[in-house]
């Protein structure tokens, strides 16, 4: 059973990781400073254009190799709920013909959720540097 969680914990964390590796990617090949000049559109720092792309992009290989994955699925987490609550949730679960809804972004964001609280050791760089012990589900008995 320890087997079949960390494996389930390893794919969520390779999925999350590489989507929002290239997430932050695309931001940064299409000019980022164009992404700047949207956030300031909306109402937030241009600045914060070139944050979110940094933590998708090193966050993102971050998670993949398993490195500080759950610190960083804590940021990957405040990402999302910052674009569903400043941009996906006037338009919708679904979205409205013209941009699409934040039903992606929730999934990422429960993605990262359960990352965070759980944490990934297998194929783990954290668990290879600090050799932490794989002891999952430990029954926790009141004598």
């Amino acid at each position: 059973m320890k087997n079949k969680f960390e494996v389930s914990m390893l794919i969520l964390r390779v999925i999350l990781g590489v989507s929002f590796f290239i997430h932050g990617l695309v931001k940064f090949q299409g000019g980022i400073e164009n992404i700047a000049g949207w956030f300031e559109s909306i109402g937030l720092p241009g600045a914060l254009a070139y944050v979110v792309a940094f933590v998708e992009v090193v966050g993102g290989l971050a998670v993949v190799i398993g490195l500080g994955a759950r610190i960083v699925s804590v940021l990957l987490s405040l990402v999302m709920i910052g674009a569903i609550i400043k941009v996906k949730l006037a338009v919708g679960f679904l979205g409205n013909g013209q941009m699409a809804g934040y039903e992606l972004d929730l999934a990422f964001l429960a993605m990262a959720v359960v990352i965070a609280i759980n944490g990934s050791n297998i194929f783990a760089l954290d668990h290879l540097i600090f050799n932490k012990p794989m002891n999952r589900n430990k029954s926790n008995t009141v004598a």
